[in-house]
């Protein structure tokens, strides 16, 4: 090493007070070989640059800090999620029962052995009532019994669509209090790159332990009984707080619940839902699917729900509350968000353009839309 590198690196290390790793760094070649990629054909002015850069001993210590402490909390977060409740549908007319009500094919549980499905309930015009989650019950035959994961604040609705259409088929439905649902997400993960599932040290506590269907962006869905802590059961793994996991959600693009995909109002193919394979074009008739398969067969979806960030956080505004672009003309409407973040129901020909919204009688905010990595690649709004 140069004597003016020695020279200004002792010095440096010695004012962070760092005089072991300054001895260190003068004595024989010892952070020399560490560094070497980085002080190859470089010249000594190049050099002082990277001793003082990120790169230098204080950078470095900060760096490995930062990860010592990232793999201290665990690589993956378990977020508890209230705002969903579980319900049991069971007997023996189960698949059969759903399969007339849902966008879904029920027989995947059993033609392809599948064990989760994401769905819609729809009303007669073809508009989304509920967003739905079916797991197949493990102790039960093939299509025999299933949970399914709604939103908690219309669970009595649910149950009564539910009992509207039972007539005399053969189940049972009840709420499932005595469960609890959560989300697993790999904590610091980069778009695209896969973390697998994590093992769990104690399986026979999971009732449910599958991937989200919707998209592998959402992770793992956990369903134990309320007594089960799901720190003690997934490795490596810390609890994080619900305002996370829907910032999450909003930031990829995807709706849950009510205040997303409004009962009566959503329409089930502009909210994404073939993207997030919740429906099925080759089963049989169910409720709302001619005007649903219509749209799909024309091949015609001018508006979808996408994820937008907003020039500064826009809370408590109006339910619908219009967009506009930069020059007035309508762009569509907003459904929800945390702080910055949200989804807007937006027409496609102004995805690409700056959008604005009344966030108050004085105040306009600026929205961005973005295409989620998980859409196709060949969407039409990339």
């Amino acid at each position: 090493m140069s004597s003016c590198c020695s020279s200004h690196t002792y010095q440096t290390m010695h004012s962070l007070g760092l005089g072991f790793f300054a001895r260190a760094a003068v004595g024989p070649n010892a952070l020399l070989r560490l560094y070497s990629r980085n002080f190859n054909a470089r010249k000594c002015s190049e050099r002082r640059y990277q001793w003082t850069g990120a790169w230098g001993p204080a950078g470095w210590i900060k760096n490995y800090s930062q990860e010592a402490r990232k793999n201290e909390l665990g690589q993956y977060v378990c977020y508890h999620l209230p705002h969903r409740t579980l319900l049991k549908v069971q007997g023996q007319d189960t698949r059969s029962f759903l399969q007339g009500i849902v966008t879904n094919d029920m027989e995947l549980f059993v033609e392809e052995e599948q064990n989760v499905l994401y769905a819609h309930m729809l009303n007669v015009q073809g508009r989304t009532l509920y967003d739905i989650i079916i797991y197949r019950l493990k102790e039960a035959e093939a299509g025999c019994g299933v949970l399914v994961e709604c939103d908690t604040t219309i669970k009595d609705f649910i149950l009564k669509h539910l009992k509207v259409y039972k007539i005399r088929r053969q189940v049972k439905i009840s709420l499932c209090p005595e469960l609890s649902l959560w989300a697993v997400l790999p904590q610091g993960t980069a778009p695209g790159q896969e973390r697998p599932k994590p093992g769990l040290t104690a399986p026979e506590k999971a009732l449910m332990w599958e991937e989200d269907p919707r998209t592998e962006a959402m992770g793992w869905r956990l369903v134990v009984d309320n007594k089960v802590d799901p720190l003690e059961i997934i490795p490596s793994c810390q609890q994080g707080d619900s305002e996370e996991y829907h910032r999450h959600r909003y930031a990829i693009g995807l709706p849950e619940g009510v205040k997303d995909l409004p009962p009566g109002v959503a329409l089930p193919l502009e909210s994404n839902l073939v993207y997030m394979q919740g429906i099925s074009f080759s089963k049989g008739c169910y409720i709302g699917q001619e005007l649903t398969a219509r749209t799909h067969h024309t091949g015609v979806v001018r508006k979808r729900l996408m994820p937008v960030r907003m020039s500064a956080p826009a809370e408590g505004l109006e339910e619908g509350v219009s967009l506009q672009t930069q020059s007035g003309k309508p762009a569509g409407k907003h459904r929800a968000g945390v702080g910055e973040l949200g989804l807007s129901l937006i027409r496609l020909a102004h995805a690409k353009e700056p959008l604005t919204l009344k966030a108050s009688e004085d105040t306009t905010v600026t929205l961005e839309a973005s295409v989620p990595d998980w859409w196709p690649k060949d969407s039409k709004a990339k």
